[in-house]
């Protein structure tokens, strides 16, 4: 029999960690609430036509799809599809309906779009959602990313105002703050600023290409990307031209005023930089001092989803080895691939799982966090196993998150327990403590035990 085990780019999560990733997840979901977004969750699967073509050549690539596994069994015309299809499908990815017409969702944001187009009587713009669910995309496992991950998404449809996009600076910035991460840098730019580029490299054509390229940059080097936009069809003028305006160096404001410069005959690129201005200044009134992350221009973030047309963000936290660990940015025209014209919204989503590692490996959990349960109260059995029910129930009824070991076993067996699971408490409701209604109280990390009553014992634990 062989030995059991999860798809690669899976992974199981023990109750140690489950406890760190809600504490990521309470974090997030306290600050969107605090900004007015509303909870939303949507189905595991969509239909393959409202995932395929919104994510650009190689996001297609990498959506799961789904099998169809027996829908059409009863229908002898469709077994006969079935099979003839089958036959292509190891030589090449096949997409026919008669093998597949759903896939598992590799975003959180196209479902999103689906959702307000299917409800949109119904709701009242604009709308602010955020939504914490798990995504699945076929890519190649390694460091930081996995097939099978969490998303934690925070849109609003329905406005066009740039006070939306500085309020979602804010929000990455806040929680950044409440989790402890140090060295964040929240990157901004603008796809009209990449739209500006291309006109300057005289093939407006290949703004997609040149985008591909530039989300490159970090991974590649300038060099890398110089070859990829070669081999995209860019003249090496244009390619000059891109190296300058990346190279545009200073504070926000000064590279600001230098593209100013260099884009003084794009329409398109002054769009971008003026819609830049006036996020910085909203999210200048709207920042708290005490963050300290850092909000920086950054002209070479393109992010390579078709669907964004204004502002774009991404979030990385140079203390650690790993990519971006949030992202998003404004989309005018997402509803309208479902039919729904002229709703623009904009959005920004945290990568759960690579923010868990980087709090993991800089060590910032709780200690707290180790645990599921304050004190264990060991089991002596007969009238002490009846006294410490009776002390378990009081202990609980103050709030105090406590358990009892189940079996009346030898003790260091009962000790043993406490010491794998991290309790930092243990109550020992032996003979003497029942007599005389009180309970030893023992703290694991110091090795010190008291008599009390329970009062001081529940005083002890809340302080804990």
């Amino acid at each position: 029999m062989s030995k059991p085990s999860i798809p690669q780019g899976t992974r199981d999560f023990s109750p140690a960690e489950v406890r760190k990733r809600r504490y990521i997840f309470n974090i997030l979901q306290s600050i969107f609430e605090l900004y007015g977004f509303q909870p939303l969750e949507t189905p595991a699967m969509e239909n393959l036509t409202t995932l395929t073509g919104k994510y650009g050549e190689e996001g297609d690539r990498l959506i799961f799809k789904i099998l169809n596994n027996g829908l059409y069994e009863k229908k002898e015309d469709d077994k006969v599809k079935l099979n003839t299809e089958w036959n292509k499908v190891l030589d090449k990815p096949y997409s026919s309906p008669v093998v597949t017409e759903r896939a598992l969702r590799y975003d959180l944001t196209i479902p999103f779009a689906r959702y307000v187009v299917m409800h949109q009587n119904e709701l009242a713009f604009p709308f602010r959602r955020y939504q914490m669910q798990p995504v699945w995309r076929a890519d190649r496992p390694q460091k930081g990313r996995y097939r099978e991950f969490w998303q934690c998404d925070a849109d609003v449809v329905g406005s066009t105002s740039l006070i939306n996009e500085a309020e979602l600076l804010c929000i990455y910035q806040e929680a950044f703050h409440q989790l402890g991460l140090p060295q964040v840098r929240v990157k901004i730019n603008s796809r009209k600023l990449l739209a500006a580029i291309a006109e300057l490299c005289g093939t407006p054509q290949l703004m997609m290409d040149i985008t591909i390229a530039l989300d490159k940059l970090d991974k590649i080097g300038w060099e890398g990307v110089t070859r990829e936009l070669q081999q995209r069809g860019i003249a090496d003028n244009g390619i000059a031209q891109i190296e300058k305006v990346i190279n545009v160096k200073g504070a926000n404001e000064e590279k600001l005023a230098a593209l100013e410069e260099i884009m003084k005959d794009s329409e398109i690129g002054l769009q971008g930089i003026n819609e830049l201005k006036k996020t910085l200044s909203y999210h200048k009134e709207l920042a708290n001092s005490k963050w300290d992350s850092v909000l920086e221009l950054d002209i070479s973030l393109a992010r390579g989803l078709n669907y964004y047309t204004g502002v774009i963000v991404e979030v990385v936290c140079k203390a650690v080895q790993m990519g971006s660990i949030g992202g998003g940015g404004r989309y005018d025209d997402l509803t309208g691939l479902f039919g729904l014209k002229d709703l623009s919204g904009v959005g920004v989503s945290f990568g759960i799982d690579r923010i868990y590692d980087v709090i993991e490996e800089l060590k910032l959990f709780p200690d707290q966090l180790a645990s599921g349960a304050d004190v264990l109260l060991l089991n002596f059995g007969g009238e002490n196993e009846l006294y410490a029910l009776e002390v378990l129930k009081q202990l609980r009824s103050a709030g105090i998150s406590a358990e009892i070991y189940p079996d009346a076993v030898k003790f260091d067996k009962q000790m043993k327990y406490a010491n794998k699971r991290d309790i930092g408490y243990v109550i020992l409701p032996g003979d003497e403590e029942r007599q005389k209604g009180m309970l030893s109280l023992k703290n694991f990390s110091t090795g010190e035990q008291k008599l009390l009553t329970i009062t001081d014992c529940i005083t002890i634990l809340k302080k804990s």
